[in-house]
């Protein structure tokens, strides 16, 4: 967390972000109307160019990735392009594999943090959202909330900057999140954006942080019927790949794998929740 008072609406001090992580930063399942992915990182860059438009942006995320591949090998990448601002959100690939440490993995990103800090640049961390509404998710709930403690420390020892996503209780409602229950909506992605920049210390004049209104109340026989969907369409592939020692991003390179400016064309525009 930083201490340097808020940026104006119309000031940005950044001149080149990276964005670094997995399929949250890639931006799944945020689709532009071309079928791309747009996601909250793209989000951010968007309304950070509005404040200052000679900022150049990339995104070297890509799902799928664990946090030592991020460590290792995107964070060099970032450093090589001269980043002043890098969002670095990972580990929670790795927090919903069976016997990970939390406690290693921080260990591994506070060394990242402290090298792209050394470099003199801002770095974005993020909590992970709290899973405690989501079946078989939230067996993981323990990992995730000790993960997200040394989140903080390292962001005050190191003077980052975090976006807390476990204290944004819209992300408590499945309306936030697709039918995978990992990927947010495009609703869910533009909330964590603003919020992000907030975060950043910059004033964004939306609100992001209010709840949907009730929705119906799912009937038990469609629930059961849902929870039955999910698991045969997503936990039992998810399985089999980590089987067979597979990623899904195997085959998937970095959507902005060089800084560039933000366009106007580039904002295609947002989806519904």
């Amino acid at each position: 967390m930083r201490h340097d008072g808020p940026m104006s609406e119309s000031t940005v001090r950044w001149t080149r972000y990276v964005a670094l992580g997995d399929s949250f930063t890639e931006g799944l399942d945020d689709r532009n109307s071309d079928g791309t992915y747009r996601g909250w990182a793209d989000r951010l860059a968007e309304l950070l160019g509005e404040r200052s438009p000679a900022l150049q942006y990339a995104n070297l995320a890509v799902r799928g990735r664990l946090l030592p591949q991020i460590t290792d090998h995107q964070v060099p990448e970032a450093l090589a392009m001269g980043a002043d601002l890098v969002s670095l959100v990972g580990g929670g690939n790795d927090v919903l594999r069976p016997g990970t440490d939390p406690d290693a993995l921080a260990e591994r990103l506070e060394a990242a943090v402290s090298r792209l800090r050394e470099a003199g640049a801002d770095v974005l961390l993020a909590t992970g959202a709290d899973p405690v509404k989501s079946p078989l998710i939230a067996l993981t709930r323990g990992k995730v909330a000790t993960f997200n403690s040394h989140i903080w420390s390292i962001a005050r020892r190191q003077h980052a900057f975090v976006l807390d996503l476990w204290g944004m209780k819209s992300l408590q409602d499945r309306r936030l999140w697709a039918a995978d229950r990992i990927h947010l909506t495009a609703e869910g992605h533009r909330r964590v954006a603003l919020h992000a920049l907030e975060a950043l210390g910059a004033p964004t004049g939306e609100d992001w942080s209010s709840l949907l209104p009730p929705g119906p109340a799912r009937l038990r026989r469609a629930a059961v019927r849902e929870e039955a969907q999910w698991v045969r369409e997503y936990v039992g592939p998810w399985v089999g790949r980590r089987l067979r020692r597979r990623s899904s991003g195997d085959d998937v390179t970095p959507k902005r794998p060089a800084p560039g400016r933000i366009q106007a064309a580039d904002q295609i525009g947002d989806q519904d929740a």
